[in-house]
């Protein structure tokens, strides 16, 4: 409370609230507005003034008032969509090692990576696009798959809790194909490739643009951070290594990240409750791999 004002006093805001009548009065003390601190009931505070004050005391007031009406901004609404079914992810992950476990290692003399691994010869000369899908399940050898597993699990998890199995999968295994064409258009003839590792960074793409989206309004710096580690990531599980493909590692996070965008219009998210829909997607693309694997091998 400011020194006592001279003159006639005059009462020019009243309130209940402690905190309010606080910060009322070091409005007025910047700017520099004699004022005390009356209490004309036990559940009532107010500011008075002198009488030729009031009208400058009020204007500052009523001020400080308007420009703050609306803060703090209220927190994002806590998202309640849960899928029904949980254990995609795990079943993802177990028919990556089951696929493992009947290929091996990736080997020239191998019928499997003969047939289903990467080859931007056979892709761009021969049209042989199932390629795109059916290099995603293979893996060079253990550690390369033990490597996506790991990731894989924790991410696909989060990825199937925020969109649903069915729009998750599906927009994931878009995002994976097309990073793998994009890949596959700026090498030219000659690429091989193989491996998870492509939707791996697509996920972490569409998890950290899907943030970004719907919760801008908390600070975009932070919500950055997600993105930070997928770059972070990239640089230091997806440079290195003889067999490791920057280039599929770089535009998965990159077609992730639009992939995401998308995938957060209001549009999308209030498609997350259709449970037919949600089953007919994840069929789908459950039985994409299953296609491509048969032209691969038929």
């Amino acid at each position: 409370m400011d020194e006592r004002p001279e003159g006639t006093m005059v009462i020019i805001f009243t309130t209940g609230d402690p905190e309010l009548i606080r910060h009322c009065s070091l409005v007025l003390s910047a700017a520099g507005i004699g004022h005390e601190i009356a209490c004309p009931s036990r559940s009532v505070l107010a500011l008075a003034v002198a009488e030729e004050h009031a009208e400058a005391a009020r204007e500052e007031i009523l001020a400080y008032i308007e420009e703050n009406r609306n803060w703090p901004p209220p927190a994002p609404d806590r998202d309640a969509y849960r899928p029904a079914f949980h254990l995609l992810s795990p079943f993802i992950i177990g028919c990556l090692v089951l696929v493992y476990l009947e290929t091996g290692d990736w080997e020239p003399e191998s019928a499997w990576f003969a047939a289903g691994a990467g080859d931007s010869t056979a892709i761009l000369e021969g049209g042989q696009y199932f390629r795109l899908i059916t290099a995603l399940t293979l893996h060079a050898d253990v550690l390369h798959l033990l490597g996506n597993c790991l990731l894989g699990v924790f991410l696909l998890h989060y990825l199937f809790q925020l969109l649903g199995n069915g729009i998750g999968l599906a927009g994931l295994v878009a995002a994976a194909s097309l990073a793998n064409l994009l890949n596959v258009a700026v090498h030219g003839r000659g690429h091989h490739f193989v491996g998870f590792s492509t939707a791996i960074f697509a996920v972490i793409g569409i998890l950290s643009s899907f943030n970004f989206r719907r919760h801008a309004a908390i600070g975009r710096t932070r919500l950055l951070m997600p993105l930070m580690a997928g770059l972070a990531m990239l640089a230091m599980l997806g440079s290195e290594g003889e067999r490791t493909d920057l280039g599929a590692h770089f535009f998965g996070l990159i077609i992730g990240l639009l992939t995401g965008y998308l995938c957060s219009a209001r549009q999308v998210l209030n498609l997350r409750s259709s449970a037919w829909l949600q089953t007919l997607l994840a069929c789908t693309a459950l039985t994409v791999f299953v296609f491509a694997w048969e032209m691969a091998l038929g």
